[in-house]
């Protein structure tokens, strides 16, 4: 088992634990990295070492893998999947198949605290992108880091411009789908759309200004520590899926959550929902049924189904009744139900875009590179990376 998501590795483990009392005599190897992965995973297939559960994002890159997958179909986990996760999972250019599981459902915002937020005098978070920068003025005034921001990471990148690039779809009158597909053929330009031209860049340059002393030097973990430590007043690109780490700094941490402010129209400030990940299952793997055994029983126990909530702290991906107690995803819940939720854009492409846009955003803000030279390699690479595929 080779996946990406190590913020999972802890419950991830948990869950391996609980397996080997089901089947005692099946042992699972499981390894996890997130810097490098679609790196280390390509390396890996092209060896023909398939591990027998690998990772991917679902969406585009379903079809992307797809010929090392196997298909779930008819597999007893698909009568207790979340329809909408299922819809992830088959391949988009023709909606057949099943060819993965999500560890979650999900919920993508910004995280603040909201201890700091009432010291501050701010009532509610910012919904727009001037109020935004007031917020911060006064955060940084009462000695507080507005922002943590976890820009070592190539993947916090995708998490917060999938915000921004909703809005610029939504705004000239088409879906995200329909903008990613201009960007992959090379008929759009970041210039054509000021909610990514302006106020994306603009977002990179605040959360710079009012961030972590050496932003690219701050992983995840970094991240982490700032937020549940009290120091910073808000915590980008991330989810449901640190919150268990946050409380255990700090149980008493008032953990909010809410959109991106994107524009000046408070209606845009949305959280995101959907399953951006898939387990892939090997389709020549030697150990085929004992994981497929694995996998099913995940998705239909009654340990497996309640695991999400009650360990891993996520939106579940399985038809469930269980009422999380995690703060992230019970406001998300609140927010998608009176504000709706935005598009995951993220899954119209690739991670090995991702990735690339990662590094663009590192050497931008790194002063390599100024925005109209980012914003050049942007429209570059996204076509010749996701433009064949």
């Amino acid at each position: 088992m080779f996946i990406s998501s190590p913020e999972y590795a802890d419950a991830i483990n948990t869950l391996i634990d609980e397996y080997k009392t089901v089947a005692p005599n099946v042992t699972i190897n499981y390894e996890t990295t997130q810097n490098d992965y679609p790196t280390l995973l390509k390396a890996k297939l092209n060896s023909g070492e398939v591990p027998d559960i690998f990772s991917s994002t679902s969406g585009k890159e379903i079809d992307v893998y797809k010929e090392y997958s196997f298909d779930l179909s008819g597999q007893a986990l698909e009568t207790t999947m979340q329809p909408a996760v299922a819809s992830m999972m088959a391949s988009p250019e023709d909606g057949s198949g099943l060819y993965g599981i999500a560890i979650k459902g999900n919920y993508f915002g910004m995280i603040y605290n909201k201890a700091i937020f009432e010291e501050c005098g701010i009532a509610e978070f910012p919904q727009t992108v001037s109020e935004m920068e007031a917020a911060c003025e006064k955060i940084s005034a009462a000695g507080y880091k507005p922002f943590t921001t976890g820009f070592n990471e190539w993947w916090v990148f995708k998490h917060v411009w999938q915000h921004f690039l909703d809005a610029a779809a939504a705004n000239a009158g088409m879906s995200s789908a329909e903008l990613v597909a201009k960007f992959e053929k090379g008929e759009a330009k970041v210039s054509d759309y000021p909610e990514l031209y302006n106020n994306f860049f603009s977002f990179i340059d605040l959360a710079v200004k009012y961030g972590d002393d050496k932003p690219l030097e701050t992983a995840l973990d970094g991240e982490l520590s700032a937020f549940g430590t009290g120091k910073a007043a808000m915590v980008l690109g991330q989810g449901a899926w640190v919150e268990a780490d946050l409380l255990a700094i700090d149980p008493d941490l008032q953990i909010g959550f809410n959109g991106y402010p994107v524009t000046d129209d408070a209606a845009q400030c949305q959280v995101i929902a959907g399953s951006d990940q898939a387990l892939r299952i090997s389709a020549d793997s030697d150990a085929l049924q004992a994981t497929l055994d694995f996998v099913n029983w995940w998705y239909t126990s009654d340990y497996g189904k309640a695991w999400f909530t009650d360990v891993a702290g996520v939106v579940p991906p399985v038809v469930s009744d269980v009422e999380s107690t995690f703060e992230v995803v019970k406001q998300g819940d609140a927010l998608s139900a009176s504000k709706g939720a935005a598009d995951l854009s993220i899954c119209y492409s690739t991670d090995s875009w991702h990735q690339t846009f990662g590094e663009i955003m590192q050497s931008y803000i790194s002063g390599a590179a100024d925005k109209d030279a980012s914003c050049a390699q942007i429209e570059e690479q996204w076509a010749a990376i996701d433009g064949a595929n």
